[in-house]
């Protein structure tokens, strides 16, 4: 028996229309930098530019399933281009504003994209790119006055006056909800970055999966400031339901300095931020001595890490706020999990909640597979690879090979090791290749980079496997410590006992200025270990006196 309920489409259009029909009041907030004065417009102005961009873009001979780029930072703009693009059945692809031109000029081959929206700021990003851009035609520059020299072919055109010779109106074409709508490419930190081609119908479940009460629950009352950029796997959706539920969005710009930062919250108090860890962390060193309201947060969301437990803490003692985080790649839309404690949760375990991977999305299955190929039970201790599958997790990448590593079974293996406890509750203990065997145990890099951090005297941490005559593996730290703050090998090595296992306790320690990042602002761990390989870390190693490693002691392992 078939049913009697009506079958449509889910698009990207129809996001737009809702925003625009049901929540033409709500206001998107340009805050004031160096360039602009803060400024506000109405849904319905965003909808409008939406419709006008378009029949610009239209006009110029796009055609639906072209790529069409953007180069911005989190501005009014860049969310015209996430709601027009794909609504007029082209392709939005996000490029990494922070990735170097090698690869940034990769991915524009990869993609053919025909047109690039790009931010006046961020013109001389393309001059690098010159010979790499033979697959763009037009390029739009948004904000300012085109001051770039590209080829010949490249016609160039100003924003404002592109969108001021075009009315609203634009016919939306009908659309294939199975059609891209989106493309964004993953951080290359093992090769070649590689696309994920969002659908029409991925976007739509994802939004409506992600703003359940089991996600963000954003609504019309709330006022969004998603500092996760936008280019970096659609910010995590969180434009989408923001518009979805006809919140306010607060867009800072380029402004991600920390005291710029804490100023856009104090100013227009927002109920909802999104950001990763290491911007929540510089938040709350900056809150010790300037002022940081973060009293109307009420969502507060995480990702590119797992946040330690006495960020965690802080944020709940200090300013009553509960960091919530989420896990998930590019190839996931990229919400995969979202630690939403249980209801009836007591106050003082919250934090242990919190400090978990987070509960599976509805219509995301996770499976655990050990290194024998064996599916583990959902028991907490049990360790394996985690595998995912869902409506709005991809299958494969775009215009690449066939990926067996990646892919098998249609499942998504998503190289990150750890365990899934009853009730759908994952912790993800480390990238697989980032966990350190040692002995023939696992140390997981994460739990000893949170036991660091715990320390008063520490800004940052990093930990590494670095290869070793006796074990195999051990872990190097590399550690930052907080301006005007003193601390040696010695007392971190100290710090660590009872708080972690007595042999995951590190030999080798590297104290920098700053912990190396990616382009998402992820620790970078790849470059901790080139580093040390190629000799460029000063490491501090204990002194004749101190015993160093401890063996491992669990069961089957070996010992001194």
């Amino acid at each position: 028996m078939k049913s009697t309920m009506q079958d449509r489409e889910l698009l990207v259009r129809d996001l737009l229309a809702h925003g625009q029909r049901v929540y033409a009041d709500s206001r998107v907030i340009r805050c004031a930098d160096a360039q602009n004065e803060r400024s506000l417009q109405t849904f319905a102005d965003i909808a409008g530019q939406a419709e006008r961009l378009a029949s610009a873009l239209a006009g110029l001979g796009v055609q639906i399933g072209e790529r069409v780029a953007t180069l911005a930072w989190n501005t009014p703009e860049h969310l015209v281009a996430y709601l027009a693009v794909p609504s007029m059945g082209a392709v939005l692809h996000t490029l990494n504003l922070r990735l170097h031109p090698d690869q940034l000029g990769y991915i524009v081959e990869h993609a053919e994209d025909s047109v690039l929206l790009v931010d006046s700021t961020l013109q001389d990003m393309l001059a690098p790119l010159r010979d790499r851009l033979g697959s763009v035609r037009h390029v739009v520059v948004i904000g300012g006055a085109p001051e770039v020299d590209l080829p010949g072919h490249i016609a160039v055109h100003r924003w404002d006056e592109l969108l001021a010779a075009e009315r609203p109106g634009y016919v939306w074409p009908d659309l294939d909800e199975r059609e891209a709508a989106a493309l964004c490419y993953t951080t290359g930190t093992t090769g070649d970055p590689k696309g994920v081609a969002y659908s029409h119908r991925s976007i739509s479940l994802h939004t409506l999966g992600v703003s359940g009460g089991s996600g963000f629950a954003m609504h019309d009352g709330d006022r969004v400031l998603p500092i996760v950029p936008m280019f970096h796997a659609n910010a995590w959706g969180w434009p989408y339901s923001a518009w979805l539920a006809g919140s306010d969005l607060i867009m800072n710009g380029r402004q991600l300095h920390t005291p710029d930062l804490a100023r856009i919250i104090n100013e227009e108090r927002p109920t909802a931020v999104a950001a990763i860890c290491t911007i929540w962390n510089s938040l709350v060193h900056h809150g010790e001595q300037h002022p940081l309201d973060l009293s109307g947060v009420r969502l507060a969301g995480c990702g590119g890490a797992t946040p330690p437990r006495a960020l965690l803490q802080q944020l709940k003692d200090r300013y009553g706020v509960r960091l919530t985080q989420g896990w998930g790649l590019t190839e996931t839309s990229p919400l995969a999990t979202f630690a939403v404690p249980p209801h009836d949760t007591p106050d003082g375990e919250e934090v242990g909640w919190l400090a978990k991977s987070g509960r599976v999305m509805p219509y995301v299955d996770v499976r655990l597979i050990a290194e024998d190929g064996t599916e583990q039970p959902w028991d907490g201790t049990s360790v394996g690879e985690l595998e995912l599958r869902g409506p709005w997790v991809t299958g494969s990448y775009y215009n690449t090979p066939d990926s067996p590593e990646k892919f098998h079974d249609g499942w998504l293996r998503t190289g990150d090791l750890g365990v899934i406890e009853p009730g759908g509750w994952v912790v993800v203990s480390d990238r697989l290749k980032d966990g350190i065997k040692s002995g023939g145990e696992w140390i997981s890099t994460i739990e000893l980079e949170n036991a660091i951090i715990e320390h008063p005297a520490v800004l940052e941490a990093i930990v590494v496997g670095v290869p070793d005559p006796r074990w195999e593996e051990r872990p190097l730290a590399c550690v930052s410590l907080v301006p005007g703050a003193e601390a040696g090998g010695d007392e971190l090595r100290e710090f660590l006992t009872g708080r972690v296992a007595r042999w995951w306790v590190p030999e080798r320690w590297s104290f920098v200025e700053a912990v190396p990042k990616t382009s998402v602002g992820k620790y970078d761990k790849r470059a901790v270990r080139t580093r040390y390989a190629e000799g460029e870390l000063d490491v501090w190693l204990p002194g004749p006196g101190d015993s160093g490693a401890q063996a491992p002691t669990a069961p089957g392992a070996p010992r001194e």
